[in-house]
């Protein structure tokens, strides 16, 4: 009895957040997705409706905003990957240990700061006579502007510790024997890569992706502030949360979708039991 005592007083608070919090705004959030607002009054009334969803399919701008935001987040989990792999080994294997300091403490900087202070430094820097442009004019160019490039750099600046660290981790505790071993078999740098860095920190990339991922399918002020008329899913959730709930919840579910999809993927492999 005194044990089932102590069990329950251990996870009495982390259940409440659980079930009590969590679990139960997401229930309402899709409750309210089937609600219905009135056009006249815009004022929202319960009830059952699947027009809110049907929208989603039907109205074109929906389904291209479904898509951008999508791709936009697989490029910042792609383009994550690329720096932090090979950062990662350079740090690991290669860089002396206050180099190695120097690189953590650059890589771990964007959190040091607030969220939207690191997008205005990325909006001052795009700009017309911000120093992407400055750099680029001694050689004819200019800076992507405010765009959707722009926001994948944005987004990859803000979530590329979340990748970097549990990469540069996996890589450090590699044996260096094992390079040795691909460079004695003939492998390349490349293949070294591909061929044994890659396959063995699979866990790792998947714990970084789902951050950059997940992260980058909700985020809007980064749009906002540095995508021009660049509209994701956040921005249209952001737009209708007032005027129209019922829809904004509906939309809502579609990252979560994104996501589950994306997890349920990844389960398959079996990377995640490795985690």
């Amino acid at each position: 009895m005194k044990r089932r005592l102590r069990i329950a007083g251990l996870l009495a608070l982390p259940m409440t957040w659980l079930i009590g919090i969590y679990i139960f705004s997401l229930v309402m959030l899709l409750v309210t997705a089937f609600w219905i607002t009135d056009p006249f009054t815009s004022k929202v009334k319960p009830g059952f409706t699947l027009r809110n969803f049907e929208q989603l399919f039907v109205n074109p701008a929906y389904l291209s905003t479904s898509l951008r935001t999508l791709e936009i987040a697989l490029a910042v989990t792609v383009l994550a990957v690329l720096i932090s792999v090979p950062l990662g080994i350079f740090m690991a294997k290669v860089a002396s240990p206050w180099l190695r300091a120097l690189l953590a403490v650059s890589i771990t900087l964007p959190l040091w700061a607030g969220y939207l202070v690191k997008v205005l430094a990325m909006r001052i820097t795009f700009t017309e006579q911000g120093f992407a442009n400055w750099l680029l004019a001694p050689l004819g160019l200019s800076g992507p502007g405010f765009s959707i490039l722009t926001v994948v750099l944005t987004l990859t600046y803000l979530w590329l510790p979340y990748m970097a660290v549990p990469v540069y981790t996996a890589i450090r505790q590699l044996p260096p024997n094992l390079f040795d071993a691909s460079a004695d078999l003939g492998a390349g740098s490349w293949r070294t890569i591909v061929s044994v860095v890659l396959p063995l920190i699979k866990p790792a990339l998947i714990a970084g992706s789902v951050f950059t991922f997940s992260l980058s399918l909700g985020d809007y002020l980064v749009a906002r502030f540095v995508g021009g008329d660049t509209q994701m899913i956040g921005s249209v959730i952001a737009s209708n949360i007032n005027l129209n709930p019922p829809l904004a919840a509906a939309y809502s579910l579609v990252p979560i979708v994104f996501v589950v999809v994306y997890l349920v993927s990844v389960q398959r492999t079996g990377a995640l039991e490795r985690m």
